[in-house]
């Protein structure tokens, strides 16, 4: 796993996955998003919580990725998220060692959802990127669209 801040060129063996999440409220009724292209194919996702947060959604975007995911791939996941990047990349390990206890032995926020998505990355190779939210990034924005239809969608009733 490595983490990365800038952009990359296109390489068709690696996935490239662009995901969001998005809150009507914090907590609230949230929605995450997430785009997956590899070798000319793109694939769209989206969902929604009912009650959640914005970290939750950002975490399950990333998570619904890389589950999606049928086979080991080497991906670069682009985020609009410092904590997603951070927490996979810097502080995983420690909360991991420390029993999933903060640097202030406080519980980690999220537990759930960060072993979910430890166990997600284990299979994979991921380098991580992050990109500026609501700057104009074609695929940030398009992730930040899928993850409101999850929220509309879901308080719709409409089934992802």
């Amino acid at each position: 796993m490595r983490g990365s801040t800038t952009m990359a060129e296109p390489d068709e063996n690696i996935v490239d996955i662009y995901t969001d999440g998005a809150c009507s409220g914090n907590p609230g009724p949230g929605g995450w998003g997430a785009i997956l292209r590899w070798r000319g194919t793109e694939r769209e996702m989206c969902g929604g919580d009912p009650d959640t947060t914005n970290n939750r959604m950002e975490l399950m975007a990333a998570i619904m990725a890389l589950e999606s995911l049928k086979r080991s791939v080497s991906a670069r996941l682009h985020t609009d998220s410092t904590y997603v990047k951070d927490g996979i990349t810097k502080w995983i390990v420690n909360w991991k060692k420390k029993g999933w206890k903060t640097a202030n032995r406080k519980p980690v926020k999220n537990v759930d959802l960060w072993q979910r998505l430890d166990e997600a990355v284990a299979t994979h190779d991921v380098e991580w990127h992050w990109v500026k939210g609501h700057a104009g990034h074609p695929e940030n924005e398009r992730a930040d669209e899928l993850a409101r239809r999850g929220i509309s969608d879901m308080l719709n009733g409409i089934e992802p």
